[in-house]
């Protein structure tokens, strides 16, 4: 009778979680993905140490997979010689963990992960060791359109747009990640419910961008808190391809917010950003998004350590600027467009330039002049994101 329950159990049970080992070597393409197609959930594909040279990406649509390197400096997904033009990985399935492990040199993106929800990048690194190049892939890591996102310990260097982007998505951790040499550094779009903490963005085109787009699946960006990061020193000439909307960021922008509601950029250090430290500014091209606000809204910047700024600007007219502002401008820059009240408080006791542009009209037409918005009222803060333990457990 024991006999018989035993079978019973081990029937209705599912099978046991597995590890599943590649190592480097000779048909690494077809064995790695030959895993990732083999994995069932709760298994754990384990990339072991050295060089993996590959020919074509890698996609993963099982849940409940752990993909596992041993360190970013010892395991290397290498696409140099990638004859697509995709993803290094596509991952297109629920509560992934991604750790330990890097990936270098695709011709698309570095790791792609689309309506994944419950996704883990953890101690990864993106590279495209040749340093900026327009030919460099858009973004290095790439959750889009999911819900419950954390990204702890990512290096990101060389992207076109985005090193660490988030787009469409929401309830977001960004935190203890480095992105340099990139166009953006840290890129937050048409997300809502994120956190932007503890990164450091330097030697960009811009740091940290909080955007909201039109005319995309899912807009209404917003409740995005860039607290306690460092973005300094962001000097990288733009080589975003032309067209792209980060091809308009100016070289030396520490923090950009456009056309979001209800940002906070608190207690960060800001400094060595020749264009401005922070810059609020609208949409400014033209859209047929019946739906979308062109605008900043409650924008609350205030409690950050600003260093040096402005003193090259990337802007039309930057040497009458400087000249009319003693040499280097205010660190903090409005566009200065307004439709009704839009909530934007500058209270770091710096000064802050207002271009006074109407929304929409060219850069041209500005009128800069000093502004003060710091009588503005503080807006309320909210608490921090908080995602599954699950999720805080394979972090670790």
């Amino acid at each position: 009778m024991k006999y018989a329950l035993a079978l019973i159990a081990l029937v209705a049970s599912p099978a046991a979680a597995k590890t599943i080992i590649v190592t480097a070597g000779d048909n690494a393409q077809e064995r790695l993905q030959g895993a990732l197609l083999d994995a069932k959930p709760g298994d754990v594909v384990e990339i072991g140490a050295g060089r993996f040279d590959l020919t074509d990406g890698l996609s993963l649509d099982v849940a409940k997979v752990t993909i596992r390197g041993a360190g970013p400096d010892k395991t290397m997904l290498a696409f140099k010689g990638q004859l697509g033009a995709g993803e290094g990985l596509l991952v297109t399935s629920d509560d992934v963990v991604l750790r330990d492990f890097a990936v270098e040199n695709t011709k698309g993106d570095g790791i792609k992960s689309k309506g994944a929800d419950r996704i883990v990048y953890k101690n990864i690194r993106v590279e495209w060791t040749g340093g900026p190049k327009e030919t460099n892939g858009a973004y290095g890591v790439y959750p889009v359109e999911s819900s419950q996102i954390l990204i702890d310990g990512v290096t990101v260097k060389g992207a076109s747009d985005a090193g660490i982007y988030v787009g469409q998505s929401s309830d977001i951790i960004v935190r203890n990640s480095t992105a340099s040499g990139n166009v953006a550094g840290i890129e937050i779009e048409n997300s809502r419910h994120a956190d932007v903490t503890g990164n450091t963005a330097t030697h960009n085109t811009g740091g940290i961008l909080v955007f909201d787009l039109p005319n995309l699946p899912r807009g209404g960006g917003g409740d995005v808190r860039v607290w306690g990061n460092k973005s300094i020193d962001n000097d990288q000439a733009n080589f975003a391809p032309k067209g792209n909307i980060v091809a308009t960021v100016p070289r030396g922008t520490g923090v950009l917010v456009m056309a979001n509601d209800q940002v906070w950029v608190t207690d960060n250090d800001l400094s060595g950003n020749a264009t401005a430290n922070v810059m609020i500014t609208s949409y400014r091209n033209a859209f047929t998004d019946t739906k979308y606000n062109p605008y900043p809204r409650r924008v609350d910047v205030s409690g950050n350590r600003q260093g040096k700024a402005g003193y090259d600007p990337q802007l039309p007219g930057a040497d009458q600027l400087k000249a009319a502002f003693g040499g280097s401008l205010p660190p903090v820059l409005w566009d200065g467009a307004v439709k009704g009240e839009n909530g934007i408080r500058v209270a770091d006791g710096v000064a802050v330039l207002s271009l006074n542009l109407p929304q929409g009209a060219p850069l041209s037409s500005a009128k800069p002049a000093p502004a003060d918005l710091s009588k503005v009222p503080a807006m309320p803060t909210r608490g921090p994101v908080v995602l599954p333990t699950s999720m805080e457990a394979a972090a670790r």
